[in-house]
């Protein structure tokens, strides 16, 4: 397992991603909803992988959600930062992705974002899907 670090741009929240998949087999999504989108977010993910988030500076961690309110976006309440997302109130002990471009070694995942849009699916299909495909929480 390799563990990929890294930070919001002020340094307020820090996330790790351990992965046994190596970076440039990694199947990169570029979700297409307008969040995604306006952020230019490039999501990865392992379920057999760990994935955490952690406030370096008090207040930083900051929760958004909208639309199906399925998912929690992490971002950084003082640089703006988007660094990744995780089930909203999972009973399953939480599943997330992270945003490659707050790693500190994005360019090791060489695979080219690929555009999915999820506009047709139920909740209960997205709370499916994201269980099957997204990275565990470690436990905080």
């Amino acid at each position: 397992m390799a563990i990929y670090r890294g930070t919001c741009h002020c340094g307020g929240v820090a996330v790790d991603y351990e992965t046994a998949v190596p970076p440039g087999e990694t199947e990169v999504r570029a979700c297409q909803c307008s969040f995604c989108r306006m952020h230019g977010a490039q999501a990865v993910s392992d379920p057999g992988g760990k994935l955490s988030f952690a406030e370096k500076v008090p207040g930083a961690l900051r929760r958004y959600s909208f639309a199906l309110k399925t998912a929690d976006y992490i971002l950084c309440g003082t640089c703006g930062a988007y660094l990744g997302a995780v089930l909203s109130d999972d009973a399953g002990g939480g599943y997330g992705i992270v945003n490659i471009l707050v790693l500190d070694t994005p360019e090791l995942f060489t695979q080219a974002p690929q555009p999915f849009v999820y506009d047709a699916e139920s909740v209960a299909a997205r709370i499916d899907r994201r269980r099957a495909r997204w990275t565990p929480l470690a436990p905080a």
